[in-house]
């Protein structure tokens, strides 16, 4: 007893479990004491299956940063799948592109008056498409994957025995890498195979490319024309031009990159893991072998139903995709109105948008969240009345601020946006309504809910009482008493 007291008896395998721990976080290299790993039998742990952890573990902390969570491993993962084929861009087709470029330009001067990019369309490869759009896959699937790291803390520590409480403290960053390193992983997977998908930097209809970018991949555009049956060069036009169209309405609303990212991310920070079924999982998992791990994050199974906020979240996210993908559709269409097969390559594009591949719909389950805009029929016919009634110049007025782009009220009835742009038209303020009378009173410095009236009566200088406009800028006998 007195040997176990100053240390000098033989450890016991609780004690060689937590130097291995040790081991593991201070990332000590080779193999593990072979004596050390045998006598974890008396926990009922196997030894070899141990040793495989271990190993496996090791190698996930590199690269992860303070939560846990390995971006390098998922960039590494999403290089090697979309360099497999290890396709360059040719001469040829860099040409081919440039030239559509150089004419969608033109066209696109005609149909809208939010002006050119500064920096030059590019051609990319899918490696370089990964490469630029890295940064911010990783903002949109950070608050899942932190969801996921956190649930797998949560749990280890509720299943964990009393006297083995110690011990998950010292592991809970262990736990929060195999469950990052994972999320990563898929998440790797699945940005590698949408870069063999997408088309251009606007295909998926979030901004992904760094601001003012332009974008083609001539790989997956020669596959996305392949069935289409209409010219090469018509197609690379139309493509073209709906890209730069993209790229032109985020440089120009500089507050809708910001605006569409932080709603995803706001949906994103919703997402809870389903604690049963990880729980049902914990109970069968084998930290050797994490396939049902990484099939259950990879399906979407650890994910719960949405929850009411997350619905709304989701249907606000929607109905803005829409109204950039509307607006996007009709000033393309309106663009390339010169080509013949364009209705053809429009509706191709607009069917395509509205079932995407199967990279997408993996991204839905990764996270959670199918990024479709649903109503994007319903807002191109919005902004084509706009169009009709007040002209581009107008039209694209609509972005310059945030408070004038049209809300899903405006997509559901364009009538009352249509009459309110056209009243503007013609020099008319638009009626007044209990809002414009509030902040009337508030600039005029009345306390929240007082009648103006009231202030009226108690300064008589500021109206003669003839029922003229006071200060306020609201007539008196509109006032709300």
């Amino acid at each position: 007893m007195a040997d176990d007291v100053t240390g000098g008896g033989d450890p016991s395998p609780e004690d060689d479990f937590q130097e291995l721990i040790r081991q593991l976080f201070g990332g000590a290299a080779g193999d593990f004491d072979p004596e050390q790993l045998s006598r974890l039998s008396g926990m009922r742990i196997d030894p070899a299956m141990m040793q495989a952890v271990m190993r496996q573990l090791q190698g996930a902390f590199e690269g992860a940063d303070e939560t846990g969570i390995s971006w390098d491993m998922a960039k590494r993962q999403a290089l090697h799948i979309a360099n497999q084929e290890g396709l360059g861009v040719t001469a040829g087709q860099r040409t081919d592109l440039d030239q559509a470029f150089s004419l969608a330009t033109l066209w696109l001067s005609e149909a809208t008056t939010i002006s050119e990019l500064s920096a030059p369309p590019a051609t990319l490869t899918r490696g370089a498409w990964v490469e630029a759009t890295l940064p911010v896959w990783q903002e949109l699937a950070a608050p899942v994957a932190t969801s996921i790291a956190d649930a797998l803390t949560s749990a280890l520590s509720e299943q964990a025995p009393e006297d083995m409480q110690g011990l998950v403290q010292g592991a809970g960053r262990l736990m929060r890498t195999v469950g990052g390193s994972l999320f990563a992983s898929q998440l790797g997977q699945v940005v590698g195979n949408l870069s063999k998908e997408v088309v251009s930097g606007g295909d998926v209809g979030i901004p992904l490319m760094p601001d003012g970018q332009a974008a083609i991949l001539p790989q997956n555009f020669a596959d996305f024309g392949r069935d289409l049956e209409v010219p090469e060069d018509q197609l690379a036009l139309y493509v073209a031009t709906r890209e730069l169209a993209h790229a032109r309405l985020f440089r120009h609303a500089r507050w809708l990159r910001l605006h569409v990212i932080s709603q995803v991310t706001d949906f994103a920070r919703g997402v809870h893991v389903d604690t049963d079924a990880l729980e049902d999982l914990a109970t069968r998992f084998d930290p050797s072998e994490p396939e049902e791990l990484r099939r259950a994050i990879e399906s979407g199974a650890l994910l719960p139903a949405r929850s009411e906020a997350q619905e709304a979240a989701l249907a606000r996210l929607e109905n803005l995709l829409a109204t950039v993908e509307g607006w996007v559709e009709v000033v393309t269409e309106d663009a390339t109105s010169r080509l013949p097969s364009a209705q053809r390559i429009s509706e191709a594009v607009r069917r395509r948008r509205a079932v995407g591949g199967p990279a997408e719909r993996a991204l839905g389950s990764l996270v959670g969240l199918e990024i479709r805009p649903r109503r994007m029929r319903e807002a191109a016919a919005m902004w084509r009345a706009v169009t009709a009634a007040v002209g581009p110049a107008a039209r694209d007025a609509l972005w310059d601020y945030p408070d004038l782009m049209p809300s899903a009220s405006d997509i559901d009835d364009p009538a009352a946006l249509v009459a309110r742009l056209e009243a503007r038209a013609r020099g008319e303020e638009p009626a007044r309504d209990e809002m414009d009378d509030a902040l009337a009173r508030l600039l005029a410095g009345e306390e929240p809910g007082g009648s103006a009236a009231d202030e009226a009566s108690d300064s008589p200088s500021e109206s003669d009482g003839s029922g003229e406009e006071g200060e306020s800028g609201a007539p008196d006998d509109h006032r709300p008493v």
